[in-house]
């Protein structure tokens, strides 16, 4: 080696050492901006009026409620609770409006402030319902037109999505049901498809979902998950993919049936599984028993992996004193849902991976003999 090699190599080597520091810090702050995914069963998210075929008379205000009609409609429903709720419960503005501001401090929770940049929502009466929780109590976060198309549930609950990303293409997918349930299928949502932009210009895929209730036949869950899987199936390979929603696959199913080691592990990574200390999202009190009802599923076609999870659980009107989910209740209009929401965050650290590996192969070929310009010049 030359004079002037030894001389130059300190100030080479240490350009190098500040460039990977710079590409180390730059890769870093590419993995701290992960894109957020969101599921949130609100509960029970009606307007104050009446859809003509909709089962939805509890969620009127006590003064539309003042006829037979009415009255004999609610004497229909066998469980007292639900049938008190239906004849006594005043659904008035002031009721929707503080529904939909605790509905808001969840969701403002995450990313401090900002709310997840997706959110799959669960058992929203109508679009109009997400454009007054977006415009009037979200209003500062960024998010575009909801997306929410009607389904048949008798209730008249949907699936919707709200994001920050441009939207292609929702969709509904009919679930396909035996004969021998129909008599229930008036009681099921569609799934909702949809595939956001992402900044980079790259396609996510996710799938809202509402699945039967777990009072329903465990077929029909299975008949969910099936058709949720062929869609995914139909995607291309590279395709990154999410399912979020209400699952209603109860502790004590998974358990005796195993449910997600036969239909969700062999196709999807869970969520929740980094939720680290989290016992659920949803609290039977007959049977003191928790469960994720409520999962975001992830399925990675490129470099977006899974990387943390947890619950947006922490508003004083979600807990109740025993520590568990707060449902809505009047007359006092406390309470946000008997599910808490679930947020997981992906990230794309491979990238940064690839840019200082590549980086480390440059600088050890700069400093090789015959590896880099100077030293090719110090050797002729």
């Amino acid at each position: 080696m030359s004079v002037r090699a030894r001389k130059e190599r300190p100030i080479r080597t240490t350009a190098i050492g500040l460039a990977i520091a710079l590409v180390v810090t730059l890769s870093a702050s590419v993995a701290a901006e992960p894109i957020r995914i969101m599921t949130f069963n609100v509960e029970n998210l009606f307007d104050t009026k009446h859809d003509e075929g909709k089962n939805d008379e509890t969620y009127l205000p006590l003064a539309a409620k003042q006829n037979d009609a009415h009255r004999g409609k609610c004497a229909r429903i066998s469980v007292e609770r639900w049938r008190d709720q239906c004849l006594f419960w005043d659904w008035n503005e002031r009721v929707l409006d503080r529904k939909l501001s605790v509905v808001a401090d969840a969701i403002r929770q995450v990313d401090d402030g900002r709310g997840a940049d997706i959110i799959a929502f669960q058992e929203v009466e109508n679009v109009s319902l997400l454009e007054r929780l977006r415009t009037g109590y979200l209003a500062d976060l960024g998010y575009r037109p909801a997306e929410l198309l009607e389904g048949e549930d008798r209730r008249g609950i949907d699936v919707a999505f709200l994001s920050r990303f441009e939207v292609r293409d929702p969709r509904h997918h009919e679930i396909e049901f035996s004969a021998d349930v129909a008599a229930r299928v008036g009681d099921t949502r569609p799934i909702l498809e949809a595939t956001f932009v992402l900044d980079d210009g790259s396609l996510l895929t996710g799938y809202a979902v509402h699945f039967p209730a777990p009072f329903h036949p465990t077929v029909m869950r299975e008949s969910a998950y099936r058709k949720l899987n062929a869609l995914l199936n139909a995607l291309p390979a590279e395709r990154n993919a999410f399912a979020a929603g209400d699952f209603n696959t109860t502790r004590e199913e998974d358990g005796k049936k195993a449910m997600l080691e036969r239909w969700v592990r062999p196709h999807w990574e869970v969520a929740h599984d980094l939720c680290g200390g989290c016992q659920g999202t949803s609290y039977y009190p007959p049977r003191d028993d928790w469960s994720f009802l409520d999962m975001v599923l992830w399925r990675s076609g490129g470099e977006l992996r899974m990387a943390a999870s947890y619950l947006a659980n922490e508003t004083d009107a979600q807990i109740t004193d025993a520590g568990t989910p707060r449902c809505f209740e009047l007359p006092e209009a406390t309470g946000v849902s008997d599910h808490w929401p679930l947020v997981l965050e992906v990230t794309e650290e491979g990238k940064g991976r690839l840019i200082l590996h590549a980086l480390v192969r440059a600088a050890t070929a700069f400093e090789r003999p015959g590896g880099s310009p100077e030293a090719r010049f110090d050797h002729q």
